[in-house]
């Protein structure tokens, strides 16, 4: 099987299993966290280099505090749950977004997780945490800017390379393959300018029943794909 170097997932419908089987909606994200313990591992098993997980958007905002607030005690508990796992595995935290507005704990949390495991060499395990890819493009733009108001850029010396070096997946490459459960056919904000020719597999199994069989199944249709980059086959 040809693994793909970076795998990104967009990991929806916690609250639908939660309403079809009549619990809350946070009882969702609790099952969504327990798979993604196996995911983790599957990907690293498989010998994947990045894997990209669409923890909180930056309009998850909008939802209500109650919920938000549950989101990110599980954050907490699920870092403190697997941390020495990770470690074991030799797993390598990052975050992608802005985690300022995140409660204390949480941020203390997950700083914590990134500089535990920032010597590890194996899986890049990127947590997508109050993202949103037209908030990362503006930041990059806007970083930009001000190095060119500065006059330390030249403006005319901005190409796709220059851009991409302040988004924050700057030293990885582009996602191969994204991942959406629970059957919406939208990318949501996610990974916006680094999923220009991402490989995209939807699937409507709700995240909490994302084993790792499913994804080694969207791993075997990922490479039924022909990736040609807007070529053609010589």
């Amino acid at each position: 099987m040809n693994v793909p170097s970076h795998i990104a997932i967009i990991m929806d419908g916690n609250g639908r299993w939660a309403k079809e089987k009549g619990m809350v909606r946070l009882k969702g994200h609790q099952a969504g966290m327990e798979v993604l313990h196996d995911i983790v591992e599957c990907c690293s098993d498989l010998g994947v280099s990045y894997l990209t997980v669409y923890a909180f958007s930056t309009e998850n905002w909008k939802r209500p505090a109650e919920e938000v607030s549950g989101i990110f005690k599980l954050l907490v508990r699920y870092v403190a749950k697997e941390l020495k796992e990770l470690q074991e595995k030799n797993v390598q935290i990052r975050l992608l977004g802005n985690i300022e507005p995140l409660p204390s704990d949480a941020k203390k949390s997950v700083l914590k997780a990134v500089g535990d495991t920032a010597e590890n060499t194996g899986l890049v395990f990127n947590i997508a945490i109050n993202y949103g890819g037209r908030a990362e493009i503006v930041r990059a733009a806007k970083e930009l800017a001000k190095q060119a108001a500065e006059g330390t850029l030249d403006p005319d010396s901005i190409d796709e390379a220059l851009f991409a070096s302040q988004m924050y997946t700057a030293d990885m490459p582009d996602p191969d393959l994204i991942i959406r459960t629970g059957g919406e056919l939208r990318l949501s904000n996610f990974l916006t300018w680094q999923s220009a020719y991402s490989e995209i597999y939807v699937t409507d199994t709700y995240w909490p029943d994302f084993t790792p069989d499913r994804l080694k199944e969207a791993i075997e249709a990922y490479n039924g794909r022909d990736r040609r980059y807007g070529g053609i086959k010589s």
